[in-house]
């Protein structure tokens, strides 16, 4: 089995993803009108690229899409995926399974895939087309288009069995070759023009060349003499700025190292300069020595003051103390007396009055006795602690004067000896001094010579340069490679009377002006716009060569193309009228049956008309309308019935024309077998007798193709290995069930 199974998801009235899988060689797909049958034979060609939805039903592509119901929402996007078993290679691509899947979505956009890889719609219709499938053809022929292939006219009928005879592959081809061709006659057309366009240009650059190289025995000659004066010119530059240089560096490195010698004698004279500096310092160093010790006398008559009100306090506190461990020096208030009298006259009048004036006087005398001047005491020792603060804060400022003034001693002395040195050394950096700028002025003098012969080298080299860009304008960069020329012993050069060099100069101006008056500047870009003028001409008659080549190949392709589409044709139309006739007796019991090539007189189109707008991604046809008048071929049917008078399609019936369609299109897939065919109810106006001719056939015809009936015939549905049937409920939903035959037989058995 070629087919194996489609896959539906949104797809129309399949909200939800259904699986069809042929596993037998005839399946048949049954149910109630409106129930959705016809919906699978409209998504194989939906996945197969059919572009027209108008033929599925629809007027846009969102009308292929599920468009909701109150149990399940609209969906935003339809897919069908169909599966091909590819080991016996139907299709040219190195996989044992080919799976095809096309998605719309409501946008109108559509994708393609093939085994999961985004693909061109082209690709898609290239992969079927060699496997003699398509979106539309003989093999789907859906609800009502049996009779198509009988009511066509003469030209569609041939295109119909062409397309069944797999020969729309071929026509393709010779429709592009035949747009290529077209093409490489307007590209011959175009470079011919062009041609024409750049002769007589070419011409007048030809003359220009004759003219300038007339001159070029005058160029070579100049670049022959202009090398030779460059190189000597700029040896002659190259060698004295080298003498120069070697006169200037032991000048140069004199003059630097006495200017090292001035510095260090300048220093020790400004050294010696800043001695009334250091006088001064010494001066103010003094100073500041005698108003240190001064502050330092200050701190220490402090400090002995201080010491003497600590001992002063210290001696109250000894005082004190010692009063309050003797009895002899106390004193007593006289409040505190008066107090103790009050007391006892209170006391008189108790019995015991004795007893208790003893213990008060007792107890007065106790307290009295333990008692000090505690305050005096108080105010001494906070007197001390003070002093002893001021006493720590005075003897740091002490340290620090004496510190400060050992400090400034040390200066003094270290000034004192340094004034003593520079004494000895100014009178001798004096001398040197005088000695140093002397010697100075001599070798810049020196200099200035070297510098005016540097400038009238400068002046030399500008005019060489000015020189060698005038001689490069007039004969081109070869002049540039002077350097290269050899010329002899160099030393030689620079001994070289300048008169003989100037010679020379002269006879380059010379060359100079006559070239100047033949004309010979811009000759470079002039023999270039030559040369590329020429070699455009050569490239165009080249193209125009390989144009003529392409356009004779081309047109031996479209002959071989037309011979072989005419002879596959013939025996096409030869094999399929054997088929026709056998399987039309056979539906009839006798008669004739024939397709008869026509040709009538018409203004042919072109095969630009069949070739279908495929998303802007199919094979584009640029062919304009031929308005020449020739024959046109098509196809007509020639019919006989036993027993009847009838020689025409005109006068069959309905049920004769059904099977005299059928008895074709069968013949057809006998000659070149699809892979798979779909039938959607073609038996629907054939009655019982018929029907079951009709049930002959389909399985003479499953022997070498899969067969996918959309039947109510009950006769069809018997030659079936597996029918799916398809109910539709109250939500507007397909739904999907299947009986498989061939397994309940094995399982029976």
């Amino acid at each position: 089995m070629h087919l194996k199974s489609i896959e539906l998801t949104g797809f129309k009235s399949f909200a939800k993803k259904n699986v069809f899988e042929f596993d037998a060689p005839i399946s048949a797909i049954v149910g109630p009108n409106g129930s959705g049958k016809s919906n699978v034979a409209e998504a194989f060609r939906f996945v197969l690229g059919e572009q027209s939805i108008k033929s599925m039903r629809g007027k846009r592509g969102e009308d292929l899409i599920w468009n909701g119901a109150t149990s399940e929402p609209r969906a935003n996007r339809a897919s069908v995926r169909v599966i091909f078993d590819n080991r016996k290679k139907i299709f040219d691509i190195d996989f044992p399974e080919v799976v095809i899947e096309r998605t719309v979505h409501r946008d109108g956009l559509n994708e393609y895939l093939i085994n999961g890889s985004q693909v061109r719609l082209k690709d898609v219709l290239e992969l079927l087309a060699r496997a003699h499938i398509g979106a539309s053809g003989h093999h789907i022929i859906s609800q009502g288009e049996a009779d198509k292939i009988l009511t066509a006219n003469s030209k569609d009928r041939k295109s119909m069995i062409e397309d069944a005879l797999g020969l729309k592959l071929y026509q393709y081809k010779r429709l592009e070759s035949e747009r290529k061709l077209k093409k490489t006659f307007e590209n011959i057309a175009q470079v011919e023009a062009l041609r024409k366009e750049i002769a007589p240009h070419l011409r007048f650059l030809g003359k220009q060349v004759e003219k300038l190289e007339k001159t070029e025995s005058m160029r070579t000659e100049l670049q022959k003499l202009a090398t030779e004066y460059f190189t000597r010119e700029k040896t002659y530059l190259t060698l004295s700025r080298a003498v120069l240089s070697s006169e200037r560096k032991p000048i140069k490195e004199a003059l630097d190292k006495l200017s090292g010698e001035l510095a260090t004698a300048k220093k020790i004279l400004e050294t010696n300069a800043r001695k009334e500096k250091k006088d001064y310092a010494v001066l103010e160093l003094e100073k500041e020595i005698s108003v240190m010790r001064a502050q330092k006398d200050v701190l220490a008559r402090e400090l002995g003051k201080i010491e003497g009100l600590i001992t002063s306090e210290e001696r109250i506190i000894d005082r004190q103390m010692k009063l309050a461990a003797s009895d002899e020096h106390k004193m007593i208030r006289l409040k505190d007396v008066e107090d103790l009298v009050q007391d006892i006259e209170r006391e008189v009048q108790d019995d015991n009055v004795l007893s208790r004036i003893k213990e008060k006087l007792l107890n007065f005398i106790k307290g009295k006795r333990e008692a000090s001047d505690s305050n005096t005491l108080t105010d001494a020792r906070i007197a001390v602690a003070e002093y002893l603060k001021e006493k720590t804060g005075t003897e740091k400022k002490f340290k620090e004067a004496a510190e400060k003034e050992r400090e400034l001693l040390g200066k003094y002395e270290t000034l004192k000896k340094e004034i003593e040195r520079e004494k000895d050394s100014s009178h001798d950096a004096e001398k040197a001094v005088f000695r140093i700028m002397s010697e100075e002025n001599e070798l810049v003098s020196k200099l200035a010579l070297l510098k005016v012969r540097e400038e009238k080298l400068d002046g030399d080299e500008a005019e060489f340069n000015r020189e060698l860009e005038e001689v490069g304008h007039l004969i081109g960069a070869e002049v540039i490679n002077f350097k290269n020329v050899d010329i002899g012993n160099e030393e030689s050069i620079l001994a070289e009377d300048r008169k003989k060099q100037e010679e020379r100069k002269r006879v380059i101006e010379k060359f100079k002006i006559r070239l100047e008056d033949s004309s010979i500047l811009g000759s470079e870009e002039t023999y270039k716009e030559y040369k590329d003028t020429s070699e455009r001409d050569q490239f165009l008659a080249r193209e125009l060569a390989d144009l003529e080549s392409s356009a004779k190949s081309l047109a031996e392709l479209i002959k071989d193309l037309e011979a072989r589409l005419s002879s596959e044709f013939s025996a096409g139309i030869e094999n399929i009228n054997k088929e026709f006739e056998r399987l039309f007796v056979a539906m009839f019991g006798g008669g004739e049956a024939k397709l008869v090539l026509t040709k009538e007189l018409s203004a042919e189109k072109g095969l630009a008309e069949e070739s279908q707008t495929l998303e802007n991604e199919t094979l584009e046809s640029d062919l304009e309308d031929k308005e020449e008048e020739k024959l046109e071929e098509g196809l007509d049917i020639k019919v006989s019935l036993p027993k009847k008078k009838i020689r025409g399609l005109m006068m069959l019936s309905g049920g004769e024309r059904a099977l005299t369609s059928i008895a074709l299109i069968f013949a057809v897939s006998q000659v070149n077998p699809p892979p798979f065919i779909i039938l959607d109810e073609t038996d629907a106006a054939l009655d019982e007798s018929n029907s079951k001719k009709y049930g002959d056939l389909v399985e003479t015809l499953s022997k070498r193709s899969q067969l996918i009936l959309i039947t109510h015939n009950r006769e069809t549905m018997g030659r079936a290995g597996t029918i799916y049937g398809v109910t539709m409920a109250s939500n507007g939903i397909s739904k999907l069930l299947s009986i498989s035959f061939d397994q309940a037989v094995e399982v029976a058995k």
